[in-house]
């Protein structure tokens, strides 16, 4: 239990350190895959053999014979490590892989070890003591960790409810009054519900407000979506807006390793590289994982990339229906390849992930501080390797367990709606006489 006396902080500490045993107690986290060989849709534990929808490799591409080819040449060539800082010199696979990343997404990009460090370099730069920030309250945890490092600068922050434009600009018009630039942090697919930002209603402010800047995280988003792969963001806008900073993850979808950012011109790109202390301080990608990124910038660059989204699109309608066929509670119907089931009770959630891994299906379990205290639920990423037989199994065993869960803690699914502030499709169908 918590103490009173505590601070919020130790109290959020405490409520997500209880979270933790629990989910240890139950033997549903901190897993240990025993496979002598992965294949991309299976993995060993506790010596069973189970399907894995726990991974955020929603194309596949970290099982193709082709970056794993790429891995091997780079080592032949390169060797295992390139021990320097970027400031000094690069591996000529550097320089490859951000012309490449130039191509892709037609402007300037900066190729960092990964997201979390990107927004450590990226933030504390762009950000000036007379600008201010507004975070989405659902912006990944990579970014709100990087806008603390503004707060020793006493740089303006607030927070506005999740994807709320109205909030937004309201916040925009106040601030400009006293500050020379207003940075709007979110992302472009979030990444326990698998909703997305509204793209057209952002660029509408951006282009409504001089003072209006946008950055944005598309690490779910890439690949799967968007032109040559560069993600959701980029297949929802009809240009790089000048105003935006886009940061991307090549550890997910990609199959490779690093995180990149794109900039809208020369002259920010070089400043931002120039002052970033990652880039000057921390180590680079390795030679084995830059040749998997280039292995999978030239998929990406070529046809093949189509015909790889639409594979990864029919499996998304396809888990759509399913949940509507069989009335479960997914929060949010979208085109992402990220599902989320509501179950409310972080104890449904804990009995859930429990019941199907006993079922042969591990996925992610999404509690507090994930996500709010009652707004726990089953985190369902999919891949393209996941077969329709893998995602129908999936999605009819949830059905079947998730009434005896919810009656374990006395809920029902009127209960999980109420919680999500939502109607009931039950609901829904009394209220129109059906």
């Amino acid at each position: 239990m918590v103490q009173e006396g505590k601070t919020k902080h130790e109290q959020i500490l405490d409520a997500t350190n209880q979270n933790v045993m629990a989910s240890k107690e139950l033997g549903i986290i901190h897993l240990q895959g025993e496979n002598e060989i992965m294949d991309g849709r299976h993995i060993t534990i506790n010596g069973r053999e189970i399907i894995n929808f726990g991974t955020c490799g929603y194309m596949g591409l970290e099982m193709e014979e082709r970056l794993k080819d790429g891995v091997i040449d780079a080592v032949r060539k390169y060797g295992t490590a390139f021990a320097s800082t970027r400031v000094y010199v690069n591996v000529k696979l550097y320089t490859e892989m951000e012309e490449l990343l130039r191509c892709m997404f037609g402007q300037p990009a900066m190729l960092l070890a990964n997201v979390t460090l990107s927004h450590v370099s990226n933030i504390p730069v762009l950000v000036k003591d007379d600008d201010a920030v507004i975070m989405d309250t659902q912006v990944h945890d990579s970014v709100q960790t990087a806008v603390q490092l503004l707060k020793a600068r006493n740089v303006k922050i607030d927070v506005i409810r999740h994807n709320r434009m109205d909030h937004l600009e309201e916040r925009i018009q106040e601030l400009s009054k006293t500050y020379k630039k207003i940075w709007y942090m979110a992302d472009g697919v979030y990444s326990m519900f698998g909703d997305t930002a509204p793209m057209d209603d952002i660029y509408e402010l951006l282009n409504k407000y001089e003072q209006f800047h946008l950055y944005i995280d598309d690490t779910h988003g890439m690949s799967w979506a968007g032109p040559n792969g560069t993600g959701y963001v980029m297949g929802a806008v009809p240009y790089f807006h000048p105003k935006m900073i886009l940061v991307t993850s090549l550890n997910k979808a990609f199959g490779a390793a690093g995180g990149v950012t794109v900039f809208p011109d020369e002259q920010t790109h070089e400043y931002c590289r120039n002052l970033s202390k990652p880039f000057i301080f921390s180590g680079p990608i390795q030679p084995p994982m830059l040749g998997a990124c280039i292995a999978s910038a030239k998929i990406h660059l070529s046809s093949e990339i189509n015909v790889m989204q639409q594979q990864l699109r029919e499996r998304i309608e396809y888990v759509n229906k399913l949940c509507n066929d069989f009335d479960l509670p997914l929060m949010w119907e979208n085109e992402t390849p990220i599902f989320f089931i509501g179950v409310s009770k972080p104890g449904v959630a804990f009995s859930m992930v429990k019941r199907m891994l006993n079922k042969g299906y591990l996925f992610n379990l999404s509690v507090f501080p994930s996500v709010a205290i009652n707004q726990a639920g089953l985190r369902l990423p999919i891949s393209r390797n996941h077969t329709f037989d893998d995602l129908r199994g999936l999605i009819t065993n949830i059905a079947k367990e998730l009434p005896y869960a919810l009656e374990e803690h006395g809920l029902t699914l009127d209960d999980i709606y109420h919680a999500f502030r939502k109607t009931s499709p039950m609901s829904q169908r009394v209220l129109a006489g059906k």
